[in-house]
């Protein structure tokens, strides 16, 4: 397995793959990796025929008073998961190599980025769609791969390339759980055992409303009610949101129409954020 750091050697390395015929895809991290990142490496590599992961803390993403500086950087054994997961090529830059001196270029996806998370991490979206472009432009992938998990960015991410004409095929794949069906993050290791197992009452409250729109129950408000019940019941999380939403335009809906709408919810446990959705 490959590894560049800056995009002169990433660009070398992906065109000497394409002139041996190779399709490229490509999942973007910011590493710490687990096994979720590790099952879009190996749905990657099912899609495309050599398979890019890029591996940057990413700061134009994080607000003043959020986690950058103690995100969890751990490369070397992200590296060696890449290699043993069947990467082809790590891409691994530095912000001062990535963003040019005096950048000011920023790319704003509206609309699909106004709330859920983007109404509690102002700038988040911004960062992250900035970002992406930046790394398509670099990759120039045939496929990239992005969790189920992180619903509005991918909303995002796939309202950007149609909008921009990105030549990319996005690829979601379904959230990777806990055993204890917590949703897998790199933020979870900030969590005592104790705490993880708080965090289940996240997909105990998504099952809620999966069980009820099962039932015939369309009402978005009262699957919202019930959603919440079930998070109050566990007192050490703190509600940001719980939304029900088109799952590709991320508005509010009054009523649930099978197949196309999500519920999204958003708490603080102690210090650490945790997010989760269900497609309904």
């Amino acid at each position: 397995m490959q590894v560049a750091h800056t995009i002169p050697e990433l660009r070398a390395a992906v065109a000497q793959a394409r002139a041996a015929g190779r399709t490229i895809g490509f999942v973007p991290t910011m590493g710490c990796l687990h096994a979720g990142h590790l099952a879009l490496v190996a749905r990657s590599r099912q899609e495309a025929t050599f398979t890019v992961v890029s591996i940057f803390v990413n700061p134009t993403q994080f607000g003043p008073n959020e986690d950058f500086s103690r995100y969890p950087r751990t490369f070397e054994a992200d590296r060696a998961a890449c290699a043993a997961a069947g990467a082809d090529l790590v891409f691994a830059p530095t912000p001062a190599d990535f963003y040019p001196a005096g950048a000011s270029t920023w790319v704003e996806v509206e609309g699909v980025s106004a709330g859920l998370c983007g109404e509690f991490r102002p700038g988040h979206f911004r960062g992250v769609a900035t970002v992406v472009a930046m790394l398509f432009n670099a990759v120039q992938a045939d496929v990239a791969v992005f969790g189920q998990k992180d619903l509005q960015q991918l909303a995002v991410i796939r309202r950007m390339v149609r909008d921009l004409h990105f030549p990319v095929r996005i690829v979601a794949h379904e959230t990777v759980r806990e055993p204890n069906g917590v949703a897998m993050s790199s933020r979870n290791r900030y969590l005592s055992p104790e705490d993880l197992l708080r965090a289940t009452a996240i997909p105990a409250a998504l099952a809620v409303a999966r069980g009820l729109v099962a039932d015939g129950e369309a009402d978005a408000a009262r699957v919202r009610a019930a959603v919440a019940a079930r998070l109050a019941g566990e007192p050490a999380l703190r509600v940001q949101y719980v939304g029900i939403v088109d799952a590709e335009t991320m508005a509010p809906v009054d009523r649930i129409a099978p197949g196309r709408c999500a519920v999204a919810i958003a708490c603080q446990l102690g210090s650490t954020r945790l997010i989760d959705n269900t497609l309904l």
